[in-house]
């Protein structure tokens, strides 16, 4: 090729990356030169990649307020994001890895506690920030997204509290510090701030006199009486100058495309995967429905997504005043934009609205439909719609799931995994009545991680879908549930249900009406249980699948912080069983530890788990049978 062609072609082609350049703050061996299996060692990169993005392309067009951000001399508008890296010397298996943070954090790229699992395949990992509203704190990750400036708007914050307290922030708190910091109110002193109060998700509200509370800052709400348990408080505000919060979508698809096409990229890769737990399971989800899986060029960018505990939504990311940290919890947050029609893959019809719509039928449109795991756990059925992802909106029959997808129900767990030995959670927020469920998902990911590799790269098929179902009679409404109890310990009598909520006449164009008119839900249901409490369908664990306990998903709230009919935020139930019906049924330790280990191999075999594991999984049965017979 001629040289001047060539050159013109490689500055092309970095400038269709969109990612304009990448400032690196640090770059040194990670864990001081360790060897990860035939990987070998990893150079951690950290630093700030800078994008810019055109208002016109046909592919940005669909970020909120992207046209009255600023622009630069050439008409485009410009951010950055934090980006962490670890990049393999020898130039590893070809794939880029991506974490989608959740809220700042990192999974991948740890000081302590690394899951080294990822390295020995030789990804090249990468955490890159999208979004804008992350908590202060210099560990955490964040989107420096730009502003449409001059505009204002109403914006709504709604909480709990566990315990009385005066003073509660404007931003979205989950436990401690995790959350994001909202908008500050305009004028602290406006008269059309509105305060109210209410002791159910659809009760009426109640105004709080203006003169009882007051922003004591621009970010903090302040009440004369004090805030206490076992009400919803929900206050509206007017704020401005509202962030352009796609620009976090348009952040991870162009530093994926950016590393597959940019020959001066500081990292290159043949394939693109994503993974993304909870808020950002749903961002995944978010990203393919508003066609973000396609660069600038219409070019493919995730070859495959992981996408875990997403349940059946989506979430505020890309609408103006968006709150991306705002998720959907039993009591609040609530009738954020969380859990929107559509929630499967191929289109069905909304009942309330007649509408046809699917989350790939943009994807589809273009050719760039990803390879796409979706993990639940019976947490999601039982308190994000997690059913919904699987069935037809009125919840009365199963859907059709896409070749390009598997559905991957891991039974008897919960969204957060509790202490071990069993306790109640330490977080007051989230104490529920019984000790919470210590099974966690971890264990699951590298098998999951495996599988959905072995599928983009070799076309090699994974596991069939695990799901529960209507036709199988493994899916049913809470009433019809086998039992009632279990172990003296009432069910809940019912479940989160997707509220149908009409965000107003310009929801089209990304802005909201606060509050959102409910006019009803979309049902979801929850998975059929056996004779002891276990969720009959779905991949179980090895302790799950010979139990020593009743693990369940759900955890009613302790009285002590209110509503003690609902259920606790991301906790599930362990339910401990007499020692006398443990002995009667495995008889001793040793017969126990042998059908556990033969769980464990079928795990392996169904490719769920991996062998590697092996060894760490068998290393905790004793103390399982200890602990239950204790």
């Amino acid at each position: 090729m001629h040289r001047l062609a060539f050159l013109t072609l490689v500055l092309t082609t970095t400038l269709l990356a969109r990612v304009e350049h990448f400032d690196v703050t640090s770059r040194t061996d990670y864990l001081g030169g360790k060897s990860f299996g035939l990987a070998g060692a990893y150079e951690r990169v950290q630093g700030r990649a800078y994008f810019v993005l055109d208002p016109a392309n046909a592919h940005d067009r669909a970020i909120v307020d992207l046209d009255k951000a600023p622009r630069n001399a050439k008409g485009d508008v410009e951010f950055s994001a934090d980006v962490d890296l670890l990049v393999p010397k020898k130039g590893g298996n070809g794939t880029l890895f991506i974490d989608v943070p959740n809220r700042g954090g990192r999974f991948f790229i740890r000081d302590q506690n690394t899951d080294e699992y990822y390295l020995r395949q030789g990804y090249t990992l990468a955490e890159v920030a999208w979004q804008f509203d992350v908590r202060p704190d210099p560990k955490l990750l964040r989107l420096y997204a730009p502003a449409a400036r001059g505009i204002t708007g109403r914006v709504r914050a709604d909480f709990v509290v566990a315990g009385k307290t005066l003073d509660h922030p404007l931003g979205h708190v989950i436990t401690g510090t995790i959350g994001g910091t909202g908008y500050p109110v305009a004028d602290i002193n406006a008269g059309d701030a509105v305060l109210t109060e209410r002791d159910a998700p659809l009760a009426q509200r109640k105004s709080i006199a203006r003169k009882s509370w007051r922003f004591s800052d621009d970010h903090t709400i302040h009440f004369d009486d004090g805030f206490v348990p076992g009400r919803i408080y929900e206050v509206i505000y007017t704020a401005k100058d509202p962030a352009v919060v796609g620009c976090g979508l348009a952040a991870v698809r162009d530093f994926a495309a950016y590393a597959k096409h940019d020959p001066q990229a500081i990292v290159h890769a043949t394939r693109a995967y994503a993974m993304g737990i909870s808020q950002t399971g749903r961002f995944l989800r978010h990203l393919v429905w508003q066609g973000f899986n396609a660069d600038e060029e219409g070019r493919q960018v995730f070859d495959a997504l992981l996408v875990y505990v997403a349940g059946a939504g989506r979430g505020s990311f890309n609408h103006r005043f968006a709150q991306p940290s705002r998720d959907a919890q039993p009591l609040s947050p609530l009738f954020y934009p969380t859990d929107v029609f559509p929630f499967t893959d191929n289109p069905e019809t909304d009942p309330r609205t007649g509408v046809t719509a699917g989350l790939l039928d943009r994807a589809r449109a273009e050719h760039v439909v990803p390879k796409i795991f979706y993990v639940n756990t019976a947490y999601e059925y039982w308190s994000r719609g997690g059913s919904l992802i699987h069935t037809s909106p009125d919840g009365k029959s199963d859907a059709e799931i896409p070749a390009e997808v598997r559905i991957y129900f891991v039974a008897s767990v919960s969204h957060i995994g509790g202490a071990y030995p069993p306790a109640h959670s330490e977080e007051r927020s989230l104490l529920g009545q019984q000790f919470d469920n210590p099974m966690r998902i971890e264990q699951l990911r590298h098998g999951f991680a495996a599988a959905l590799d072995a599928w983009a790269r070799e076309a090699i098929a994974p596991p069939d879908s695990r799901y529960p179902r209507i036709s199988l009679g493994t899916l049913v409404p809470v009433s019809g549930l086998a039992l009632k109890t279990i172990h003296g310990v009432d069910l809940p009598r019912f479940n989160y249900e997707v509220y149908r909520t009409d965000l107003g006449d310009d929801w089209s164009r990304g802005i909201t009406t606060e509050p959102p008119r409910v006019d009803g839900v979309y049902p979801s249901l929850v998975p059929q249980i056996d004779s002891d409490g276990i969720d009959i369908a779905g991949v179980h664990l090895p302790e799950i699948a010979v139990p020593l306990a009743t693990y369940t998903g759900w955890n009613l709230r302790d009285p002590k912080i209110g509503f003690p009919d609902s259920r606790a935020s991301f906790v599930g139930s362990y339910i401990p069983w007499p020692k006398a019906e443990i002995i009667d049924r495995y008889h001793n330790r040793d017969e126990y530890l042998g059908r556990f280990t033969s769980a464990a191999l079928d795990r392996i075999h169904d490719r769920f788990l991996v062998a590697d594991d092996l060894p760490l999984i068998l290393g905790r049965v004793s103390a399982e049978w200890e602990e239950a017979t204790k």
